[in-house]
């Protein structure tokens, strides 16, 4: 991301719930930066403090925690024009129960915590718009979890392939087959029946 639209996205997506004026824009602009992570970077780490949110350009995060086998288990995908953090510990101060990982190569703008709390003194209306993106994509990722439940591998990963498919097309299989519950063997034999 170069040059004066690096920005462009986020904008266009706050947009979509409250006008930005152009002096607000650049106040923005000078309490934000953009980063780009490769497969794989962990953003934030389980036991640590969230001091970042970020909004995703290009590319895919994913939250994931570790199960009681050890085991890193995908929770949540987050693609592009949304927002991510661990809102509990970003908001609270306290350290987070999950973990956050780029999916694939991944263009990022961040908000860093001081920063966004000082936009919320500057621009009174931002922090209810941000409060209210953050619920919605909470809710919002609630309820895709919840269609899986009940349903069997094949069936969860049907649905998969119809909420989410361009989820599906750039992220390791290994990270599907966590997200849905399922082996990585399981999701390989379901994929050659579905072909």
């Amino acid at each position: 991301m170069k040059g004066a639209f690096m920005f462009e996205p986020v904008f266009t997506y706050l947009e979509t719930f409250h006008t930005i004026p152009a002096g607000d824009r650049e106040i923005i602009r000078r309490h934000i930066h953009t980063r780009h992570v490769q497969e794989g970077e962990l953003l934030l780490q389980e036991g640590k403090l969230a001091r970042e949110m970020f909004f995703v350009c290009k590319g895919i995060l994913k939250i994931v925690s570790v199960n009681g086998k050890g085991n890193e288990v995908t929770q949540f995908f987050v693609k592009e024009d949304h927002f991510c953090t661990i809102l509990n510990s970003f908001n609270n101060q306290v350290p987070a129960h999950e973990s956050i990982k780029a999916a694939c190569d991944t263009d990022l703008i961040v908000f860093p915590r001081e920063q966004l709390w000082e936009l919320y003194k500057q621009l009174p209306y931002f922090q209810p718009l941000i409060n209210h993106i953050t619920q919605q994509t909470l809710l919002a990722k609630i309820q895709v979890r919840n269609s899986y439940m009940g349903e069997d591998a094949a069936t969860r990963y049907q649905q998969f392939l119809q909420q989410q498919p361009d989820i599906a097309l750039r992220v390791p299989l290994s990270d599907i087959a966590s997200y849905l519950g399922i082996t990585p063997q399981s999701l390989s034999r379901i994929r050659k029946q579905i072909r």
